[in-house]
């Protein structure tokens, strides 16, 4: 993509210039069942004959389940008495394709492929998930919580793969000299002893010879808990990650709900804040089933394990605390202590398809580094495959692995290059990327005959997605689907077509199927109710806003009304999308659809809208992303106001009359906007914002900002509370009162700083039944009355 000099404008739909109708708030923010639902959770059925996904009921929150047949077959919904014979998804295969399994409600299942009997392999209150052949195809291995289980196809018999207990070996303790004294004075203890020993060693021995017996427990001991566990399907090796038990999380402070069924104030548990405590140390260990021996496995040998990210920075905040007292120096040469080993968290275990070869994902605790390491099994020792470092944070996306199906070749995805690439390599040696460019490829899928990988990409334009295809060697990236949206698709079991997720601005996701050579997708639904279809809504723009920052636009889209006349100055509005990490500039139906319907409705009423994927946004790569490391608010307000500078430059709209709105992450930048750019922006309407970053969770905030014990600078620069101060605005907070995301503590406790220093404009609407996503139509209408009486207050002449 070449940077571009001069506004870019791309329409990318012929439908008429304006709707045949108004829309009115009221409707656009109305339960969205009157637009249609988006089809959901594709997946084919285990013989690849038909196709299975989720429906929205009408006026209901169930979802029910349809089955359709790829060549345009009855929409069946799947009630009661047809789900005896459903297939669960998806669907994993032996290696001969002649039988198939599948988890359903918590239960296995088992599929002949050849006559389409259905074997139920359990039928338990507990939910048993995960099913996988064994590498001879002999047995069904499926997990209930850690614990793994085997079915014995043939004799139908289930086991216990392994038994694994978090407690002391019962028949560890030692005796102590007393215990030893009494051994040597008395024979008759002595012979109790060893008729005991004998009798345990027989059963030992016969356990381990005789098939037909339960395993014998392995103990990890009494201080840990079990948090993941991966059997190898040739059922020999168990891996195990374990936690310390009882760690400490941190306080969890108490929600407050003021409208009840009850009558009564009720409360329930909020969530622990960034830095309160750190997350745990994980650890991996490797239970060999057949020589029933365990090894915690050392990570010594990853490269970096040792190293300290986060020295400068804390060496920054100490020298900016001016109250920080200067250390004495004692004149002698103080030893270096040797550097700890920095906690890690493991993040995915992949076995080979013959159960030779396992594949363990680990992360720093402190995010800056990301591992892949294979196991030697029999030194018991972890190898390191690849490491992916980062300045800021690694990324949350991009981190899919696993092994071609003949167990030989590693692949990954990383972000090296700057975006999101596949790569393949052999245990040792150099890696191959399989793609390159500036784009970004995501949800890689093995091909059934292994011969190639099926992906989705942005290669065409960032805000462009389809389904390619490419060689497990490497090589020309083959476009498959060519749709305005590619929300998602799956490959069928032979490997012949694709079930996709299509939809456009204006079109929820609908299913389509697809050759996997490609060609033209044919749509298989339409939920879209028909007075949703009868409207005609105007085209969708997207722009390139040239960055004073960037090399590359900032991909917008841009909404006027229908009757624009550039020798007029129009108000304009910004929307900012929430998330951070989240791109709503694409073809496909937005996030923010109700948001979508609204902004045409101030277009008809004279304004000029702008929505943005400022930086940070998803899809343009890993610096686009990191932009924002230790200063959140800040990149994104200069591409903000980029934004704002373009409009008058190119649109007409009047500089004096411009504000902006936005939810969450959206809701926190309208706040930094209306703070620290009041000459800019004249009104402002943030919904959920985030106030203080010191408030939010651990996993999203400590990835950007570190955490606040650490880098309490990074924290000052990026809370809008420590900007109040130059609010001079008409300014809106709106805000669930059960919100467990962005707490409404945080509406809160701004609002008491802005009575403290004595601001004018500024109102908070509280909604005691709405969490982070609204989802009452009452509560909706009420919100987005009050933003479109804002900017009609505060923008219009």
């Amino acid at each position: 993509m070449t940077r571009l000099t001069l506004p870019v404008l791309i329409a990318l739909c012929c439908l008429p210039a304006a709707p045949a109708q108004a829309i009115t708030l009221e409707q656009a923010m109305a339960n969205p069942d009157w637009i249609g639902p988006p089809v959901e959770m594709p997946y084919w059925s285990a013989a690849g004959k038909a196709i299975y996904y989720r429906l929205t009921r009408d006026g209901s929150t169930i979802r029910d389940l349809h089955r359709i047949a790829p060549e345009g077959g009855i929409d069946q919904v799947i009630d009661p008495a047809a789900m005896a014979d459903a297939d669960g998804g998806p669907a994993v295969h032996d290696r001969s394709h002649q039988r198939a399994a599948f988890a359903r409600n918590g239960d296995i299942f088992l599929r002949e492929l050849g006559n389409g009997r259905l074997v139920q392999v359990t039928r338990t209150p507990q939910t048993e998930a995960a099913p996988q052949f064994s590498a001879d195809g002999r047995v069904l291995q499926y997990r209930v919580g850690n614990e793994w289980y085997r079915y014995d196809i043939a004799s139908m018999v289930t086991s216990p793969a392994a038994i694994v207990r978090t407690e002391k070996d019962p028949e560890s303790k030692k005796p102590d000299d007393l215990g030893e004294m009494q051994l040597r004075l008395f024979s008759t203890l002595r012979t109790i002893k060893a008729d005991r020993d004998a009798r345990k060693q027989n059963e030992e021995n016969f356990q381990k010879g005789d098939p037909t017996r339960a395993p014998l427990p392995f103990f990890l001991g009494d201080d840990v808990a079990i948090e993941n566990s991966a059997l190898s399907p040739d059922g020999r090796r168990l891996l195990v990650v374990t936690s310390p038990k009882g760690f400490d999380e941190g306080k969890v402070a108490k929600l407050q709900r003021y409208v009840t069924e009850s009558g009564y104030e009720e409360q329930e548990d909020e969530r622990v804040r960034v830095g309160r405590n750190l997350p745990p140390p994980q650890s991996v260990w490797l239970l060999d089933l057949a020589a029933h021996t365990q090894t915690k496995l050392a990570l010594s040998d990853l490269p970096g394990i040792s190293d300290d990210p986060l020295k400068a920075i804390r060496e920054e905040n100490r020298a900016s605390k001016s109250d920080a007292a200067e250390p004495k120096k004692s004149g002698r040469k103080e030893k270096p202590e040797p550097a700890a080993e920095r906690a890690v968290s493991v993040q995915g275990l992949q076995w080979s398809r013959d159960g030779q070869q396992v594949a363990v994902q680990l992360r720093a605790n402190d995010n800056k580094d990301r591992w892949i390491a294979t196991l030697d099994a029999s030194s018991g020792r972890l190898a390191n495959q690849h490491r992916l470092s980062d300045r800021a944070w690694i990324n949350w996306n991009f981190n899919e692995f696993g092994w071609t199906d003949d167990s030989r070749t590693l692949w990954y995805a990383s972000e090296e290059t700057g975006y999101s690439h596949l790569y393949a390599k052999t245990p040792g040696g150099k890696p191959k990327a399989l793609t390159s460019g500036t784009f970004e490829i995501s949800d890689p899928v093995l091909a059934p005959d292994g011969k190639s990988f099926y992906l989705r990409a942005n290669v065409e334009a960032p805000y462009a997605y389809d389904v390619y295809r490419v060689a497990a060697t490497g090589g020309e990236l083959a476009r498959i689907t060519h749709v305005k949206g590619m929300d998602g698709f799956a490959l069928s079991p032979d490997g012949r077509q694709l079930a996709v997720l299509q939809s456009s601005s204006y079109v929820p996701s609908q299913l389509a199927v697809v050759s996997a050579d490609g060609g033209t997708a044919r749509a298989l639904t339409d939920t879209r109710t028909a007075e949703y279809k009868a409207l005609n809504w105007p085209a969708l723009q997207i722009v390139g806003v040239p960055s004073t920052h960037a090399k590359q636009p900032i991909w917008s889209k841009l909404y006027k009304p229908a009757d624009f006349d550039a020798s007029k100055k129009y108000p304009a509005v910004i929307f900012v999308h929430g998330a951070g990490y989240l791109q709503n500039t694409e073809l496909g139906y937005p996030n923010y659809f109700r948001e979508q319907m609204f902004h045409n409705l101030l277009t008809e009423q004279g304004y000029v809208v702008l929505d943005m994927d400022f930086r940070a946004s998803e899809g343009y790569g890993r610096d686009w992303r990191t932009a924002i490391y230790r200063q959140m608010g800040t990149p994104e307000l200069e591409d903000l106001i980029d934004g704002v500078n373009w409009l008058a430059e190119n649109h007409s709209i009047d500089r004096q009359r411009v504000g902006l709105y936005g939810g969450s992450y959206g809701g926190f930048m309208t706040l930094m906007a209306m703070f620290k750019a009041p000459d800019v922006f004249a009104a402002g309407a943030a919904l959920r914002p985030v106030t203080d970053w010191t408030s939010y969770n651990h996993g999203y905030t400590s990835n950007i900002l570190n955490t606040p014990q650490d880098d309490g600078i990074a924290y000052r620069r990026s809370s809008p509370i420590e900007f109040a101060d130059g609010l001079k605005g008409s300014l809106l907070i709106a805000h669930g009162m059960i919100d467990d995301n962005v707490l409404f503590q945080d509406s809160v406790r701004l609002y008491q700083r802005l009575i403290e220093l004595r601001k004018n404009d500024f109102e908070l609407a509280g909604y005691p039944l709405e969490r982070h996503s609204f989802v009452h139509p009452d509560a909706w209408y009420d919100e987005y009355r009050r933003i479109y009486n804002l900017f009609e207050r505060t923008l219009k002449p």
